[in-house]
């Protein structure tokens, strides 16, 4: 593969952005660890809406819609992110509730409802999935930059990692929450300014309906169950997701936080089509792309059809799209290490800069065991899926509920965390019977088992559990 010069500069100008970043946020914002961990709990709407888009919207939403689009989903591949966009809609009801914790992390506001043991599971189950993750995030990164860059695999895995580990450990969460914000605009001025390149290189939308078949400019193609399936799957697992609940703890206050839901919802549903589109021309073109899978759709339709510059600014955008989750991985795990384990069981007193200090080589050690497993190469859905389930059947209803059910029981959190761990995992093996995924399925019967839980103890006479919000 040879090198295109101008795309390569774009990129390479954007990872030096990174870094500078990082080091800024770390000269001049970085006091306390609240700072570091939280942005100081800061940000405005706009910061918080872009952070939640730009980490939802990875390499599976823009390389990966456009090669659904071109390899059997069609237009309808765009539902893939939209069905994101509507299932972050009722955040916008839980996102008051979160900001008023005025807690770290997710096990720290099911401890506070139900227990340590309750509070320490979740903590373990969402450090082992976030490791997960961030590996999965580095691999995809990694394989952008090989792709574009032309050079070995491994190599660019361990320059994107170490990229991606850099400005987070030098600006925490609110270089996190800039470089999303900086993230989202690439990523979606880029793919819409590319798409109509693309489109127009081929005759126009007219000309490329022409030369499709008709099944694949249906707008619902992939079927209501699906559909149906991702909007119940990301609602389950934003709620859950540590990444997306840190963004709300940041906010500045509870206006912000539920606003930021909306405007995060209305971002990811302006994107949700465009690499369908673009993928749909590639398919148009050449239908024989990657032995008719089209993989490679989205930057092959750009690099015929774009300027040069375009190019690189799809190149940044798509490595953009994988280090926004990447970063976010990295600093959540780090943070329940330090606040729902260390903090909890090893030196409870701990003062500020040492916690900080802990953080930072947290993050390094996340981040290299994370390049480590990327180095194997394990496959991408693979990583995703057991990450995903992991963290979130189990933690979802004890979260969820504990959030807005004043009356919850102090067992009913452990309770749910078990059923539902146990159930995703017996789904996952009999391979997902009926088409219900097996993440669904665990939190269904988390939640089931939550208020049949509930129901018992208050029977038996027990009292609610403590609140998860501070007195005021």
């Amino acid at each position: 593969m040879s090198i295109q010069v101008v795309p390569l500069i774009i990129v390479l100008a954007y990872l030096t952005g990174l870094l500078l970043i990082g080091y800024l946020c770390k000269r001049f914002f970085i006091k306390t660890s609240t700072d570091f961990l939280l942005a100081g709990r800061r940000l405005g709407v706009f910061f918080v809406a872009a952070s939640l888009a730009a980490n939802n919207v990875g390499g599976g939403s823009t390389t990966g819609v456009a090669s659904r689009a071109f390899a059997g989903w069609g237009l309808s591949a765009g539902w893939y992110v939209l069905a994101a966009s509507i299932g972050v809609i009722p955040l916008a009801y839980f996102a008051p509730r979160i900001r008023r914790t005025l807690a770290h992390t997710i096990p720290e506001v099911i401890r506070t409802r139900f227990g340590h043991v309750a509070g320490t599971s979740t903590a373990v189950l969402n450090i082992v999935s976030l490791f997960c993750l961030t590996a999965s995030q580095i691999l995809a990164s990694g394989t952008v930059v090989a792709t574009l860059v032309g050079i070995p695999l491994n190599v660019a895995i361990l320059i994107s990692g170490i990229i991606i580990l850099c400005y987070t450990v030098l600006g925490g969460l609110m270089a996190d929450a800039i470089s999303d914000l900086i993230q989202w605009f690439i990523i979606f001025f880029g793919l819409l300014i590319t798409m109509f390149f693309v489109v127009r290189g081929v005759g126009g939308f007219e000309v490329l309906a022409e030369k499709l078949p008709a099944k694949t400019i249906s707008f619902t193609g992939v079927g209501a169950i699906t559909i149906i399936s991702l909007m119940i799957n990301y609602f389950c697992t934003f709620l859950s997701g540590p990444e997306m609940i840190s963004r709300f703890y940041s906010a500045k206050d509870e206006k912000a936080a539920r606003d930021a839901a909306w405007l995060s919802a209305i971002f990811m549903g302006l994107l949700a089509f465009i690499p369908a589109v673009i993928g749909l021309v590639a398919l148009a073109m050449n239908p024989g792309l990657d032995n008719g899978k089209g993989t490679s759709a989205l930057m092959w339709a750009t690099t015929n059809y774009a300027p040069q510059v375009i190019v690189g600014f799809v190149a940044a955008a798509i490595i953009s799209a994988t280090m926004s989750s990447a970063d976010s991985n990295l600093l959540c795990a780090s943070t329940m290490f330090v606040k729902d384990i260390y903090q909890q069981y090893i030196d409870p007193k701990v003062d500020d800069k040492k916690l900080i200090f802990i953080t930072r080589i947290s993050n390094v050690v996340v981040g290299l065991v994370g390049m480590f497993v990327a180095l194997f190469r394990i496959n991408l859905v693979t990583l995703n899926l057991f990450a995903f389930a992991l963290r979130s059947s189990g933690p979802f209803a004890a979260y969820g509920l504990g959030l807005v059910w004043k009356d919850a029981t102090r067992h009913s959190g452990l309770v749910s965390i078990i059923c539902g761990s146990v159930a995703a995992v017996i789904w996952q093996l009999a391979r997902e019977p009926f088409g219900i995924l097996a993440i669904v399925f665990g939190c269904a019967m988390g939640a089931l088992s939550f208020c049949v839980t509930v129901f018992i103890e208050k029977k038996l006479g027990a009292e609610a559990a403590p609140s998860p919000f501070p007195k005021k």
